[in-house]
């Protein structure tokens, strides 16, 4: 029987954004659609049909990282980052990726755990969920498994991944302490969390983190550093590090704020070598 059977979702709380997130439900369910129909898209960063050029999702994986996988799946990521080639997969592990979106991680995490391992993808959108099981076809993978769900209420029981990895999706959560506590929850004591998200250096400009548009598109919703760290630390993990992996310049930023209507000349210089794709890392100790 899988551990998903016998879990419960629990209720959802009153601090929760629900318009915030039902936005972020409709953007990217308008995403998989595109995908669907054109083949490939580009995440974060404007509306649907502004994606193709976004610096922030551009050549992430590399051939050698992902060999196997057919190209037109590897055309529909929507990430920030590669978090596969940076966490450490061994065979046999399981493996959690959170708003797994058309599961290109999911798919080269299972081919790294191999076939006594398992990963679970979790997204909250019917059709990246669908998409994600036409790519999963596609590349004729049998040992993972796509559910639904959110990453505020992950759906399985405690302490079963060895592993969390997460592509530019914790920036869009509206309750982070909750996903990061869900995280926790759900590794197994000694499991690690090795995520890609968008992080911020500094104080985000409050013009920025109101834009709805800006949320969506990973940058208003990213963390300041210190705050991610501090979240994590609060949740119970250790070991925590944050290491760039792309910052973005004064050109990206003007790419990333065009049609959001804030001010783009006073902004831009705010933002200009602050934000970034980062790995976050993190362990859960062996005991508590």
């Amino acid at each position: 029987m899988s551990p998903v059977n016998n879990y419960v979702v629990p209720e959802e709380g009153s601090e929760v954004n629900d318009s915030l997130k039902e936005s972020v439900k409709k953007e990217y369910s308008k995403l998989a659609r595109q995908i669907s129909v054109e083949g490939s898209s580009s995440c974060c960063g404007g509306s649907a049909g502004q994606r193709k050029c976004d610096p922030i999702t551009s050549d992430l994986y590399q051939s050698d990282q992902s060999a196997g996988i057919p190209s037109e799946i590897l055309l529909t990521s929507l990430g920030c980052g590669n978090p596969t080639a940076l966490a450490d997969l061994n065979p046999g592990e399981n493996v959690l990726d959170l708003g797994s979106g058309g599961g290109i991680d999911v798919l080269l995490s299972a081919k790294r755990v191999g076939p006594t391992g398992k990963v679970y993808g979790i997204d909250m959108t019917d059709e990246m969920l669908a998409l994600a099981r036409d790519n999963q076809k596609k590349a004729a993978i049998d040992n993972v498994e796509f559910l639904k769900g959110e990453i505020e209420h992950i759906p399985l029981p405690d302490g079963v991944v060895d592993v969390i990895i997460s592509n530019c999706v914790i920036n869009l959560s509206v309750n982070k302490d909750r996903a990061l506590r869900e995280a926790f929850r759900v590794l197994k004591p000694g499991g690690r969390l090795a995520v890609s998200d968008m992080v911020f250096r500094g104080t985000m400009p409050d013009e920025i983190r109101k834009n709805v548009e800006l949320w969506i598109g990973c940058v208003a919703g990213a963390l300041e550093e210190e705050d991610y760290m501090s979240k994590l630390e609060k949740a119970g993990f250790i070991d925590i590090g944050v290491e760039p992996k792309r910052v973005y310049s004064l050109e990206d930023a003007r790419d990333f704020l065009k049609d959001s209507g804030v001010d783009i000349d006073n902004l831009a210089t705010l933002v200009d070598e602050k934000l970034m794709s980062a790995f976050v890392r993190a362990t859960k100790p062996n005991s508590r």
